[in-house]
């Protein structure tokens, strides 16, 4: 079973979700406006946006009529969460790949 984290990471690796989402990070934006900014369909985006919600990457809050989108702290946490593990064996490679070079 795929973890959050991995959700989350498998989630950005689609290049247009990925602007999606990095077009968030300054303040809540609706989907027009990111369609816009991206030059690809409100459709599209909807699309996307629904993939990062179900991976907590953003979050919805209505607001009127409209649908306002941000960031989602827990998935960033998730996906970081799941990357941290790997952290201890790089380090450990790269401090070997050194000792290697510095022989």
């Amino acid at each position: 079973m795929a973890t959050n984290g991995v959700r989350a990471l498998t989630a950005l690796a689609d290049p247009t979700r990925r602007a999606v989402f990095e077009a968030l990070p300054q303040q809540p934006r609706s989907v027009g406006d990111i369609a816009h900014e991206l030059g690809v369909t409100s459709s599209a985006v909807s699309q996307h946006l629904r993939v990062l919600r179900e991976a907590r990457l953003v979050m919805m809050r209505p607001e009127g009529n409209r649908r306002l989108y941000s960031l989602d702290p827990r998935g960033l946490a998730d996906a970081r969460d799941y990357l941290e593990q790997f952290w201890p064996s790089a380090i450990a490679a790269y401090s070997a790949a050194l000792a290697t070079a510095n022989a």
